[in-house]
């Protein structure tokens, strides 16, 4: 019932900025909390951050605090990620999840319902 689909990756040297963006179909957008995470090659998917319903409420996995800013925009469907002072360690897919059954946020992959395809970031030295 939900789709997702990130844009936004690409390639950046160390210290540069990226913003990503993840569209979501439908008027569930403004009922989900939306999660993004990343997955570097061989490694787990992990937590990057998420924001809650209205917008109101952000939280970051402590290996990005300070460099990456999750923000919303219910009246266009789309939640973002800004990444800056990238670095190397950053190189993952990223994804976008939405969480349509709790208003609560999670770091846990298996608490979203809904995932987008992921889109590739790339962190030069």
């Amino acid at each position: 019932q939900v789709q997702l689909v990130e844009s936004g990756g690409g390639l950046v040297q160390a210290g540069g900025s990226l913003r990503l963006s993840c569209a979501a179909s439908g008027r569930t957008f403004s009922r989900a909390v939306m999660g993004w995470f990343r997955q570097a090659p061989g490694k787990e998917r992990e937590f990057v951050g998420a924001i809650s319903r209205r917008g109101g409420r952000t939280y970051y996995a402590d290996s990005v605090k300070g460099r990456f800013t999750i923000s919303r925009d219910n009246t266009k469907n789309t939640v973002y990620l800004q990444m800056n002072s990238l670095k190397p360690e950053d190189t993952a897919v990223y994804y976008c999840a939405a969480d349509i059954v709790s208003p609560l946020w999670s770091r846990t992959e298996r608490s979203y319902d809904y995932w987008g395809q992921g889109t590739q970031v790339t962190v030069s030295s």
